[in-house]
């Protein structure tokens, strides 16, 4: 159908060098920037955990945004699977 988006939604597993370093705040604000709605927060193991949803479109531009990082980030090889969307989701959280 034309003018039709189907949305959907990644759960990221991020590792490497990415607590510490302002990596949840880099991904919120790509996030943010290509209108995707979702969080991102740090997990007890070092790795970081986002779930972000959007077109397929801006979805493989955020996955290329997280795997290359920030400055100080050392990203390792992204995991990253579909889940279900969330309907009525607003904006992009950072979870603390």
């Amino acid at each position: 159908m034309k003018g039709m988006c189907i949305e959907l939604r990644y759960a990221i597993k991020v590792t490497g060098v990415v607590q510490g370093v302002g990596f949840r705040y880099y991904v919120s604000q790509s996030a943010t920037h290509l209108g995707l709605t979702g969080w991102v927060k740090n997990e007890w193991d070092s790795s970081v955990s986002i779930e972000a949803q959007g077109s397929i479109w801006k979805l493989n531009r955020f996955l290329k945004d997280v795997q290359h990082g920030n400055r100080w980030a050392e990203v390792d090889p992204l995991k990253y699977q579909t889940i279900p969307d969330q309907h009525g989701e607003r904006g992009f959280q950072i979870h603390f």
